[in-house]
């Protein structure tokens, strides 16, 4: 079973994502706050595939999640879906230049949930096979 770490300080998004991924054959690893994501994908980096992050979140956001996953050469390659209510272009620019490989707007379906993350999974299989 395919493992993906959710960052997100609310406990009702974070089990709206989880029931979501289980539907596509993921198993959700939680986490409450970005600190918490970055200790368990350092425990779990191998089995990892994709890191859900919210922007928001106490004591790391989810950017400076995405740029520690990104300086670091054991994390750099695990995609990236930042999920959050900031919507401004500017700040989905942001993550996405930082190194995430999709952003979702909160409220989101389950739908459009596993839309983006189909869309990155495939995307980083056709990189893999390309490089």
């Amino acid at each position: 079973m395919m493992k993906l770490i959710v960052a997100d300080d609310s406990r009702l998004i974070r089990g709206i994502i989880d029931k979501a991924v289980a539907s596509i054959g993921f198993k959700a690893i939680q986490a409450d706050n970005g600190k918490e994501a970055l200790s368990l994908l350092n425990a779990n980096k191998k089995d990892v595939s994709l890191v859900l992050l919210d922007w928001n979140m106490p004591f790391l956001n989810g950017i400076d999640v995405l740029k520690n996953m990104r300086s670091d050469e054991r994390l750099k390659d695990i995609p990236v879906l930042m999920i959050s209510t900031e919507s401004e272009d500017n700040r989905i620019k942001e993550a996405l230049n930082i190194g995430a490989q999709g952003y979702l707007t909160k409220p989101f379906t389950p739908e459009k949930l596993i839309e983006a993350i189909e869309l990155i999974l495939n995307s980083s299989k056709s990189q893999k096979t390309t490089s």
